[in-house]
């Protein structure tokens, strides 16, 4: 049986289980010791360790045949300091893993006003959180290329699921760009990129890089309206961007500010997944019947 090693334990890395369990030994990499409990669990391994700490990946050198990489870069920094160290750990190993599956951001693209977007478009990050991921994914390829390790970049964009969805946002009435002003946005649901990597550890092209969204072209005001109306919520009223520039906080209109319209044709025709959700409409309705049943096990009014 082939081993996994898992970095970054979070939401997407949970949801792959049901493909990995009893196929693969896993391990994980666990910077907080009172998720160790859900690992086992779940018949993983649980390795405590930090990526910020480079004596504790020590361990990590030479245990597994293939790695998934969930976790995001430090906060601060021009780099991925936490790849770095990462990577110099697998390095050491007699043999190092074969495989690599790497979760980065569409956002290494920035901003290409409304483009449609493939794999080819030169990378062009506009903020320093994008900066940090294309210096990632550069790791990587070296990492592959020099070691023959087969890399796969997956380029996810807004992720979104039941318990990912902008719900706060709309009952604080927050404004959306008027139609006009409005960028386009792309999207994946948790499920489907938790499948997609799956795919990606059994069927990506080494040193590839792969649009990791689904099907949807929308814009961010209407991706709103929809999970409002899905969920008996006010619409977001619409203003024009020069009014957003002066109500709206900088972290608000940094997302407003890159549009983008990728295209998924190579992930498609490489990976052969068929979208559990290929359009955002049926995700968001998913999350709604999922959002009820929930409530009426709680006991809560729908």
């Amino acid at each position: 049986m082939r081993s996994i090693l898992i970095v970054g334990g979070g939401d997407i890395a949970r949801r792959t289980l049901p493909v990995l369990c009893g196929r693969y030994r896993l391990f994980v990499v666990v910077r907080d010791v009172a998720q160790m409990a859900f690992w086992r669990a779940h018949g993983a391994y649980p390795l405590p360790a930090d990526l910020d700490e480079r004596r504790s990946l020590k361990r990590l050198s030479g245990l597994a045949d293939i790695v998934l990489h969930f976790a995001p870069p430090p906060r601060h920094g021009a780099g991925d300091a936490r790849m770095r160290r990462l990577l110099a750990a697998l390095a050491c190993a007699a043999r190092p893993p074969g495989r690599i599956v790497y979760v980065s951001t569409s956002g290494v693209y920035g901003d290409c006003a409304g483009a449609r977007v493939d794999e080819t478009r030169p990378v062009h990050p506009a903020t320093p959180r994008a900066r940090r991921r294309v210096d990632a994914e550069r790791q990587l390829r070296r990492f592959g290329r020099t070691l023959g390790t087969a890399v796969s970049i997956l380029r996810a964009p807004g992720i979104y699921a039941a318990g990912r969805l902008p719900l706060e946002r709309l009952q604080r009435g927050v404004p959306a760009l008027r139609s006009e002003d409005d960028v386009f946005t792309n999207h994946i649901h948790a499920d489907d990129l938790a499948r997609l990597v799956c795919a990606a550890l059994r069927r990506g092209r080494p040193n590839r890089c792969y649009n990791a969204c689904d099907n949807s072209e929308l814009r961010m005001g209407d991706y709103f309206d929809q999970v409002a109306d899905a969920f008996s919520l006010p619409r977001p009223p619409r203003i024009a961007r020069a009014t957003a520039e002066d109500t709206l906080s900088a972290a608000q209109l940094s997302f407003m500010s890159e549009s983008r319209r990728l295209d998924n044709r190579r992930l498609r025709r490489e990976l052969g997944v068929r979208l559990l959700y290929p359009q955002v409409a049926a995700g968001i309705a998913a999350a709604r019947a999922e959002a009820c049943r929930q409530n009426m096990a709680e006991g809560m009014p729908q």
